[in-house]
């Protein structure tokens, strides 16, 4: 939660500095996007080479249990069809661009800015990058504090699907009390093959907008 206060913070330190104009425009290059967007894919591989014990985790996976993710994304998407409908001035693309972030919101929302910018201009590609940044932060926020409650309702599976790729890092000790410490492998499975998801589907769902 204190990483998450951290994130909106800045975010609005950011925003209050750029509107204000203090910041002069030659430290603010056009190509550092790309740059910070590079570096995060770069984090998400080296996060996964140097994983000691992936092979472990596999071998102690049951057949089905891998499809949580495939259900994960399809739901996901799902809703963000639906909230397409409900919202005016974006497009079904641009909301399952933002939907395909799952709570990974430091690289969708760099991500979708940097895809956005050439098709659709600055000012759009800044707002959708924005509304992908806090729509990602909200569902992480909703995981932590809905766990027991989604436990109770839908099962020990509901959490780990709820907080998308968190599942491996800040919802882990959440999922462990509430879903079981059994659980804890395939909480870190389905939130590696999220991140792993993120750039794939963003990038095709931003080059269809």
């Amino acid at each position: 939660m204190k990483d998450t206060l951290m994130v909106v913070t800045m975010l609005g330190l950011g925003a209050a500095l750029g509107a204000s104009g203090a910041i002069p425009e030659g430290l603010l290059p056009h190509g550092l996007t790309t740059v910070i967007l590079y570096a995060l894919v770069f984090q998400v591989g080296l996060g996964l080479g140097s994983n000691g014990k992936l092979k472990d985790m596999l071998r102690c996976m049951k057949g089905r249990i891998l499809l949580l993710p495939l259900f994960t994304i399809a739901g996901t998407l799902a809703f963000s069809v639906l909230a397409s409908l409900l919202i005016t001035g974006r497009s079904t693309a641009d909301c399952l661009a933002v939907g395909s972030g799952f709570a990974y919101y430091s690289l969708s929302s760099v991500l979708i800015t940097e895809l956005k910018e050439a098709s659709a201009g600055v000012q759009i590609a800044t707002e959708l990058g924005t509304l992908a940044l806090l729509t990602n932060i909200i569902r992480e926020v909703v995981s932590l504090l809905g766990a027991p409650l989604f436990t109770r309702m839908f099962g020990r599976l509901a959490p780990i699907s709820a907080a998308g790729i968190n599942s491996m890092d800040v919802m882990l000790p959440s999922i462990s009390r509430y879903s079981g410490k059994e659980m804890v492998p395939a909480a870190i499975m389905h939130g590696i093959a999220l991140e792993v998801s993120v750039p794939l589907l963003v990038t095709i769902f931003c080059n269809m907008g």
